[in-house]
């Protein structure tokens, strides 16, 4: 008896399942709505062919809410328009909420240059001592020609403080391959990256992958505004980050031993002397990517940050594009919101936490409940036939989000930190 009710549900789900023309209505696509976009000069230079990023996925897509899987702009109801500036894509979040005030492709995939500083920050800074010297290699100055670098010299000795000083503040790619190798352990630099990249699964930033520690191009190296707002917010979590974000000048120290003497370097972050409640941030530019910013400020008690990709430093240049965003976030009510920043660790905590194309999927497309009756057209095997190919299907879905998971690993587990 057992053998045929096995056999039956067997033939059921093999059973080819013919949905009436009345009843399969594709649920309304929601129209994209444009973001505005100021004039960029006839004189600027042409962009690059950018590397083809990788396959978009549905669920990566809906991360931090529905209104948020848009190429376009995403503001809340009845909001003043933003600014027009001639990043590609934006995203203006409240920092100790973390709820997405507004927003242009936020997750787009862009290439991040400079501000990739910041996943290595958030990953290695609060594993590292601030007060331990490190020896500076030949390998470590393996950098592009005349790409941003603080000056360490081969053979130098330098607090990891420094070191940290020198990357946010003089956009150091030196200091970046120094610090990840540091951090790398017996893996060295490459142990770095990798952390990193672990550190961006943790924290939920699904369209972000780094090859270089420095932000320099890579192949398959992306992110998304969206992204960067996670990776921005861990950074703003850490007391000695927010302070080595507003250093304005710092002593490189003396190399007796090498008979160099030290000297200056200033914060190349022109928001921290120039917008009131400025907290800092990072700038970044490659001839690929652009100019690209993250900063963050303070205004009566709320913090809110910015991150563009891909602008133009003309009319406005990078910071001032983010200055002109965070005025008007902070012009929006205290709950205006149209998506929110996940938590470091809740997409991995388990599968059933990850989002799925159903959470964008609008009211009207519901399935029916249990209880309700099924569509005209559907008769006799018809219950028994939809309730196999949403199991099927369910099992399905299942089986890719285990399997990505496996794929990508598991978060990483921080010092100090669940």
């Amino acid at each position: 008896m057992r053998n045929r009710l096995l056999a039956a549900a067997s033939s059921v789900l093999l059973f080819p399942v013919v949905v009436p023309a009345s009843v399969a209505v594709a649920a309304p696509t929601p129209a994209v709505v444009p973001c505005p976009q100021a004039s960029v000069p006839a004189s600027a230079p042409s962009r690059p062919p950018r590397p083809s990023p990788p396959p978009a996925a549905a669920e990566d897509q809906i991360v931090g809410g529905a209104e948020l899987a848009t190429p376009g702009l995403a503001v809340p109801a009845g909001a003043a328009a933003p600014p027009e500036v001639t990043a590609t894509s934006w995203l203006v979040a409240d920092l100790d909420t973390g709820q997405v005030l507004g927003s242009c492709g936020p997750h787009e995939y862009a290439t991040p240059a400079s501000v990739q500083k910041l996943l290595l920050t958030a990953a290695l800074l609060p594993d590292l001592d601030p007060q331990q010297v490190v020896t500076v290699t030949k390998e470590d100055l393996d950098i592009e020609p005349d790409s941003s670098a603080v000056g360490l010299l081969v053979g130098g000795q330098y607090p990891v403080e420094t070191l940290w000083l020198g990357l946010l503040m003089q956009s150091g790619n030196d200091a970046a391959n120094v610090l990840a190798r540091l951090g790398g352990g017996a893996e060295g630099r490459a142990g770095g990256v990798r952390a990193m990249n672990e550190f961006a699964e943790h924290l939920g930033a699904r369209q972000t992958h780094a090859v270089t520690p420095s932000g320099l191009d890579g192949p398959g190296q992306f992110t998304s505004a969206y992204d960067l707002a996670l990776i921005a917010r861990a950074c703003f979590a850490e007391p000695d980050f927010q302070r080595y974000a507003l250093t304005e000048t710092h002593q490189i120290p003396d190399q007796e031993a090498l008979g160099r003497k030290g000297f200056q370097i200033q914060n190349g972050n022109s928001l921290i002397d120039r917008y009131p409640g400025a907290l800092g941030g990072k700038t970044g530019f490659t001839t690929l990517a652009r100019h690209t910013y993250v900063g963050a400020a303070e205004r009566d008690g709320r913090r809110l940050v910015v991150t563009l990709l891909g602008a133009e430093s003309r009319p406005l240049r990078g910071w001032e594009q983010g200055a002109a965003l965070l005025d008007w976030g902070f012009a929006l009510s205290r709950d205006a919101s149209v998506g929110r920043l996940v938590e470091p660790g809740e997409l991995t905590a388990s599968p059933s936490t990850l989002p799925s194309a159903a959470d964008a999927r609008p009211a009207a497309d519901a399935r029916p409940a249990a209880g309700d009756s099924l569509p005209d057209g559907l008769t006799g095997p018809g219950p028994l036939l939809v309730a196999a190919v949403v199991g099927v299907g369910g099992l399905v879905v299942l089986i890719v989000r285990l399997t990505r998971r496996a794929r990508r690993g598991p978060g990483r587990r921080r010092r100090g930190r669940s």
